[in-house]
């Protein structure tokens, strides 16, 4: 494959839009602080990154889009323009898990096992345990979860006590669940190279997929909409 890579992630307050080559090494890269802002300043920030690059549209050879964990809006607004690309332009597309990438980048050149803690609304917590491996691959170990705030306390010290580094992400309340927070910056910091590198072998393996079948994963349902009994609820997709 020939040409350029593009990494888009919405997942966490903090969007990221990276260029790369086809074997996922980052040329350049643009984060910043989102907030509820996505459709305003996404589209902004793609055709600044592209034109910063010299990179045109058919330039392109390939999207790799991170799939979540992440809010309804914001989340859905990457994962369209992503696919909107992909199918447009004909190029394959990648979906990558947001968390297996926070995880990727948080243990960079070292592997093991990493607890990725986000927030999935006022106070509900998602953790996906992420094996990293010293190649830099990564792969959920287990299900993901959603936990209510009083019982976030124990899985974590399960997964510590297991060896599992904690990594927390866009929580205010960081400090309190992790001593030392400097792997969740580092997460969010190094997000797009981490897409990149992961895109860039799934397409090579040909594991690509369908923009029309790319699906997302949601932590909070849109604004006016109940979680079935009132608890909290989380979705792959919400169609």
């Amino acid at each position: 494959m020939s040409g350029w890579l593009l990494a888009i992630d919405t997942a966490t307050r903090q969007a990221t839009v990276t260029l790369g080559t086809p074997d996922g090494r980052l040329i350049v890269g643009h984060d910043w602080p989102v907030g509820h802002t996505h459709a305003e300043t996404l589209l902004p920030a793609l055709r600044e990154l592209l034109a910063g690059a010299a990179v045109a549209p058919a330039d392109l050879a390939g999207i790799v889009a991170g799939t979540g964990p992440g809010g309804f809006t914001g989340l859905r607004v990457g994962l369209a323009t992503a696919k909107t690309l992909a199918h447009g332009l004909g190029i394959p597309i990648a979906g990558i898990a947001t968390t297996d990438a926070l995880a990727a980048a948080a243990l960079a050149g070292h592997g093991g096992d990493a607890l990725v803690l986000l927030p999935a609304g006022p106070s509900d917590r998602y953790l996906a345990l992420v094996r990293v491996a010293r190649d830099g691959t990564a792969r959920a170990i287990e299900p993901p979860r959603l936990l209510a705030p009083a019982d976030v306390g124990q899985a974590v010290a399960d997964a510590i006590a297991a060896g599992a580094r904690l990594v927390p992400v866009d929580l205010a309340d960081a400090h309190a669940v992790a001593p030392d927070v400097a792997l969740g910056r580092a997460a969010l910091a190094g997000l797009g190279a981490a897409l990149l590198r992961l895109g860039a072998r799934a397409l090579a393996r040909g594991r690509g997929e369908r923009a029309d079948e790319l699906v997302p994963t949601y932590v909070t349902l849109p604004r006016g909409v109940a979680a079935a009994g009132g608890g909290a609820a989380w979705s792959p997709d919400l169609r």
